[in-house]
């Protein structure tokens, strides 16, 4: 009986160290997953879950970054197609309007000025205008008009081959043909309003001081008020040059961060949407 007492009690103990094993074991378990982040409990009492870091997948930043390098480019060639788009549309489209008040003229007499001629009341202004000496109307801007057509078609594709084939360096001159569109309209309609009030014939039936033709606004000519201001074609010719303005401005932002930055010159040799675009070099 002994020798069973005693072999019962090694027994007992036998399983009384297996236990303390096995309930130690979930304590080695815990310590090791909290080293990989899952939930422990602190000495504080914290039972907030730890936070587990996620893996980085290399090459992705590249990949975004270049998605939105493709993105700005394509926003560059089509601000310069809108841009061109509206230079041609602008031909089509009425540039000005001059309107002229007398007591004989209750309604007024209206001249409307586009890229290609005048039109309105010329009947009417032309008879005035031989009255006091004036050179009729169909005699202003005579090759102006007849190549209007040509300089606005080449305007539109000009703006867009500059933005597609200058280099970093000169880039930002790309918007300048396009500003000096509606410039160039203005300066040579005062020309010609200039030269017409300042040329009058002396033998006319009626003398009148040589005078100008104000361009924006309210105006006098002899007996008559006028008031003058830009219609459809110039404001789309305005627009056409603030969107190249905006387009320069992503270019010049595309090109920085190109891999020909450092090399680049007055031509972009790679091209600026070719399929070597934004790499480097020896790339």
């Amino acid at each position: 009986m002994p020798e069973a007492s005693q072999q019962s009690s090694e027994s007992h103990d036998e399983r009384h160290g297996a236990g303390e094993e096995v309930a130690q074991a979930p304590e080695g378990e815990l310590g090791a997953e909290g080293a990989a982040g899952s939930p422990v409990a602190p000495e504080g009492g914290d039972t907030r879950p730890a936070r587990r870091k996620l893996p980085v997948v290399a090459g992705a930043p590249a990949a975004a970054t270049g998605s939105r390098a493709w993105g700005k480019r394509a926003l560059v060639v089509g601000l310069a197609l809108t841009a061109g788009a509206l230079f041609l549309g602008s031909y089509f489209q009425p540039w000005w309007r001059f309107q002229l008040y007398a007591p004989q003229y209750p309604n007024g007499l209206e001249l409307v000025i586009s890229l290609d001629g005048v039109s309105g009341d010329v009947r009417e202004v032309n008879m005035l205008n031989h009255y006091i000496g004036m050179e009729s109307l169909d005699k202003a801007a005579p090759f102006e008009r007849e190549m209007a057509i040509y300089a606005v078609a080449g305007l539109a594709v000009l703006v867009l081959a500059l933005m597609l084939a200058l280099g970093k360096k000169v880039g930002k001159l790309v918007f300048i043909p396009g500003l000096l569109f509606p410039m160039v309209f203005i300066a040579d309609s005062f020309y010609w309003l200039h030269k017409f009030g300042h040329s009058m014939d002396p033998k006319a039936a009626i003398h009148i001081a040589p005078f100008t033709p104000h361009m924006f606004g309210n105006g006098e000519i002899g007996q008559f008020g006028t008031f003058a201001y830009p219609l459809t074609g110039f404001w789309m010719s305005v627009a056409g040059a603030l969107l190249l303005v905006v387009a320069v401005v992503v270019r010049a932002r595309v090109c920085k961060a190109c891999g020909r930055a450092g090399t680049c010159g007055v031509v972009c040799k790679a091209g600026f949407i070719g399929p070597r675009a934004g790499l480097a070099s020896g790339a």
